[in-house]
């Protein structure tokens, strides 16, 4: 008898009856969008999810207008040159692009698999840098104290894509953040996204830029925006996810602690991302052994029934879209990303079927001797 299907991801969002009140509260005030009341409501909870003094911050349409609209709002100069990771969605450089700028694409941290302060300031040495886009890689959080220490060193200002770190980075002094609030985020609510500053200017043009540019006092528009302000409808299911929040974070928590002390125990050859185990994620990526294949792995644990993908791959430079931008040489990305398998992660996943993961993976060819490559 085969095997039930263990699932690379199961989004967590709110049930209808969670959101129904809310909708309820939509068809009452008949207010469906521009910054509507429950967007408002919204904007205040996620507010008060950060450390006091609470930043300032805007929500969007989703996490890859965050990032565009915020790197916009940086008044960066023509043509300028943003340092970002080989190793990170596409929607960094994306959003680089789209925003009038150029991406110069930087090697990652062995450990962390970060863009680092070292690694920019090593960059830096090697050509012109006006802007750097660490990113908070499979939900890890950068150290926001040295990035604020490399702002006020080199006057570069930092932007953290954190896409899927809602919960686990926190806003520094200086630099900004952008959050994705997509279904597959630990804080889900459909689409969604949300900038974070400590700069209430830096905000207050995000927001601008949300609605076209205008300025609400004069209802003129000095610069060209465009249209992305989060729906009532969309801040409805975010209140909703608000309300279960600080429980679904425990038991993302939880699940992280006991999936990662079984495959340390069940699977000594591979390593894992360096990260804070109270993390809230949505991830897990594994660090395959040199001698392990990765096609090989993954064929093996498919025949067991478990889904698995290799997350942030090809690295950007292998996308053709970003083949010609600026580099700089990449040898950690290169050698670590034919070894990096991401494995089911997700609150439905039961305690046996961690065991069944971590057995399969344990069992695969190139980590174990019986199975060799």
């Amino acid at each position: 008898m085969a095997q039930s299907r263990i699932t690379l991801l199961v989004p967590d969002l709110p049930r209808r009856s969670e959101i129904e009140p809310y909708l309820k509260e939509i068809d009452e005030a008949r207010w469906y969008t521009n910054f509507g009341p429950l967007c408002e409501r919204l904007e205040s909870g996620l507010r008060a999810t950060f450390p006091k003094p609470y930043p300032a911050l805007t929500t969007t349409v989703n996490g890859t207008l965050a990032l565009e609209l915020a790197l916009a709002s940086m008044h960066l100069p023509q043509g300028a040159r943003v340092l970002i990771p080989a190793f990170t969605f596409v929607a960094t450089a994306s959003a680089v692009i789209r925003a009038g700028f150029n991406p110069v694409i930087a090697d990652i941290d062995p450990s962390s698999w970060l863009l680092t302060p070292a690694i920019a300031r090593s960059a830096m040495r090697q050509g012109r840098i006006d802007c750097v886009i660490p990113v908070a890689a499979l939900g890890c959080p950068v150290p926001a104290d040295e990035w604020d220490e490399f702002c006020a060193g080199t006057g570069i200002p930092v932007l953290v894509d954190a896409a899927g770190a809602f919960g686990n980075q926190m806003p520094g002094e200086r630099i900004a953040l952008a959050f994705s609030l997509h279904a597959t985020k630990a804080f889900g609510i459909g689409e969604g996204g949300l900038v974070v500053s400590r700069e209430d200017a830096l905000i207050e043009q995000v927001r601008q830029l949300c609605n076209f540019g205008i300025d609400s006092s004069s209802g003129l528009a000095p610069f060209a925006g465009t249209n992305a302000k989060m729906s009532e409808f969309h801040a409805a299911v975010g209140l909703a996810s608000l309300n279960r929040w600080a429980a679904r974070r425990r038991m993302r928590e939880a699940l992280h602690r006991r999936y990662c002390s079984e495959l340390i125990r069940s699977c000594p050859g591979i390593t894992m991302q360096t990260r804070p185990s109270d993390g809230s994620y949505t991830i897990l990526q594994v660090l395959l052994p040199a001698l392990a294949d990765r096609d090989d792995v993954a064929d093996h644990l498919a025949i067991q029934n478990i889904e698995t993908r290799a997350w942030y791959l090809p690295l950007l430079p292998q996308h053709p879209a970003y083949a010609g931008v600026g580099k700089c040489e990449i040898p950690v990305a290169r050698e670590l990303a034919p070894r990096m398998l991401g494995l089911p992660f997700h609150l439905d996943l039961s305690e046996e079927d961690i065991s069944r993961v971590c057995t399969s993976l344990a069992d695969a060819p190139g980590l174990n001797s019986r199975h060799p490559k």
